[in-house]
């Protein structure tokens, strides 16, 4: 049985991954790592490698394991240990805002993180495949729909720090190393932080159902445009990839369509048991950003056969209930 490694198995696009992987092949071996519990000793904080616990779901078990990505030695010792035949390396910081005023934590994370990890592999031998997913805001913005081809230009912190990314795992594939690399657009769905446009749009919704909040939502910018996806869609990319992506060569992971922001809050809005006004907040504004993200899915349709399944309103919906739901569970 093939042995898979999801890294930042505990965020918000991991979770998704891990239960479509169980539920696709529920007889494999499925390691899913997370950042570390710190070990109080003598020396000061230290993490733990070994297997802290099993998780069964309802498609099969997956082995959690405590490892630190910003430990070189850490790493190496992880990856020699599991010898994995697929790595899907989602770990990273992928906050666009917060990369303005926290500069150093995209940097550090989605670069150092990625480099120990391609290092460890190599330095293991083995045949492992790496898929990373990547970000779209690599691409210099542009009001067209953007293919691979497109110009590079990141305009945040965020964006070159994924462009870097991609770089170390295209010289990697250009090394020998199998690494499939993609260029993501938005994606959404039930988990994601509220640091998120949408998401902080349902988490108010259901907050003022609730009458946790008074009846009004804080917005930032409504009317940039973009490329939407659901996570649950996104991860079954990435499982295609995965299997028959070209290493080296990177993909376009999007739906072809752009969606207002402002669209998503009407949506989200038209769901509502309350009537609510909509205020928009300063600081919830970029210093810069992509006025328009919009994607080319062609290559990833013609060569994988993928192609987005659910519809935006039902990710809206499922959106929302998740809020709800946690809310009435924390009160």
């Amino acid at each position: 049985m093939a042995t898979v490694l999801v890294t930042g198995a505990a965020g918000f696009v991991g979770t998704h991954l891990l239960r479509a992987l169980t539920a696709n092949d529920p007889t494999g071996t499925l390691v899913a790592w997370r950042r570390p519990l710190q070990d109080q000793g003598a020396d000061g904080p230290r993490p733990r490698d070994t297997p802290s616990s099993s998780s069964s779901g309802d498609a099969g078990a997956i082995d959690w394991r405590d490892v630190d990505m910003l430990d070189r030695s850490h790493v190496t010792r992880a990856i020699a240990r599991l010898a994995p035949e697929q790595i899907y390396h989602c770990a990273g910081a992928a906050n666009v805002r917060g990369s303005w005023t926290k500069t150093t934590v995209p940097l550090e994370t989605n670069i150092r993180g990625t480099q120990y990890l391609l290092e460890a592999i190599a330095e293991s031998g083995r045949s492992s495949r790496i898929l990373i997913p990547g970000s779209a805001l690599v691409y210099k913005p542009s009001t067209q729909a953007i293919a691979e081809d497109a110009p590079i230009g990141p305009v945040s912190p965020y964006g070159i720090s994924k462009l870097a990314q991609e770089m170390l795992g295209r010289r990697c594939a250009d090394e020998g190393l199998a690494v499939v690399v993609t260029r993501s657009f938005t994606h959404l769905g039930p988990g994601q932080s509220v640091s998120y446009a949408a998401s902080s749009f349902a988490h108010q919704v259901a907050s003022i159902e609730a009458g946790l909040r008074p009846p009004v939502i804080d917005v930032g910018s409504l009317d940039a445009r973009r490329d939407l996806t659901d996570v649950r869609d996104t991860v079954q990319a990435y499982i295609a990839l995965m299997s028959s992506g070209q290493p080296g060569r990177p993909y376009n992971v999007c739906s072809g369509e752009s969606h207002r922001i402002g669209d998503l809050l009407e949506g989200l809005i038209r769901h509502a048991n309350v009537d609510v006004a909509v205020r928009t907040d300063p600081t919830r504004l970029r210093p810069r950003d992509n006025d328009v993200l919009l994607g080319d899915r062609s290559r990833v349709t013609s060569e994988i056969g993928w192609r987005p399944r659910i519809p935006l309103e039902t990710t809206l919906s499922d959106l929302l209930n998740y809020w709800r739901q946690a809310i009435r569970t924390q009160t």
